[in-house]
């Protein structure tokens, strides 16, 4: 998931870890300083429109290194949120450093999420502008619900529950709508759909130079 917001927040602010709040916490997480880039895919690839494998062996060398390059990735594109699709990987799990509605940051990784909405009678719906890496360039309004729920667990087995509120509720169902092979382009009308099309084939090259700047700087 793409992002609106400033990533040279204080490192000082609100912020919860796997869903727990901490005093402090660096602008660049450990993961990402350990992290090596990895190529986003982008929508059209086949990985991006097939359901995930579950995760079943957790606790490996292996799993840590895919969060950790990860983590580097979406910080390189200044994204939200990032599924492991989207960098080729076919497995159910997903990164996040988003910020809610409520000046709170949240940041972490789930595996084998399983989102929980609102009941239809209470939920509520917000019109709200949403991008993704894997389109880059593009934006466009979805509808999503301003509360979500996501139960999984972290990379060494112990289950999560994460909490989400606003625009972190949103990157949420964003993300989880990948694992099972969807981009918010499927939410969208085949008019809208078309547009965002447009609007990644218009500036995709200046994306991608953004991201090479970034990822010069940090020597990657």
């Amino acid at each position: 998931m793409s992002v609106r917001h400033d990533r040279s927040r204080p490192a000082d602010r609100r912020v919860h870890v796997q869903g727990q709040p901490v005093n402090s916490y660096p602008a660049l997480p450990p993961e990402a300083e350990r992290g090596s880039m990895r190529r986003i895919t982008v929508v059209g690839e086949e990985v991006l429109s097939r359901a995930c494998r579950a995760v079943t062996e957790f606790g490996t060398p292996e799993l840590s290194a895919l969060i950790d390059d990860m983590f580097l990735t979406m910080y390189v594109a200044d994204g939200a949120g990032l599924a492991a699709n989207q960098v080729g990987v076919d497995l159910r799990l997903f990164v996040y450093d988003c910020p809610d509605d409520y000046g709170v940051r949240h940041v972490g990784h789930v595996i084998n999420p399983v989102l929980e909405l609102p009941d239809p009678g209470s939920r509520r719906l917000v019109d709200e502008f949403e991008g993704c890496l894997s389109v880059p360039g593009a934006a466009m309004a979805v509808p999503r619900t301003d509360r979500a729920v996501v139960r999984g667990f972290d990379k060494d087995g112990n289950p999560l529950v994460i909490e989400g509120r606003g625009y972190f509720a949103r990157c949420l169902q964003h993300e989880t709508d990948h694992l099972f092979g969807h981009t918010y382009l499927d939410r969208l009308s085949k008019r809208d759909r078309k547009d965002a099309l447009r609007q990644m084939s218009d500036r995709r090259d200046d994306v991608f130079a953004q991201r090479a700047i970034k990822a010069a700087r940090l020597g990657r």
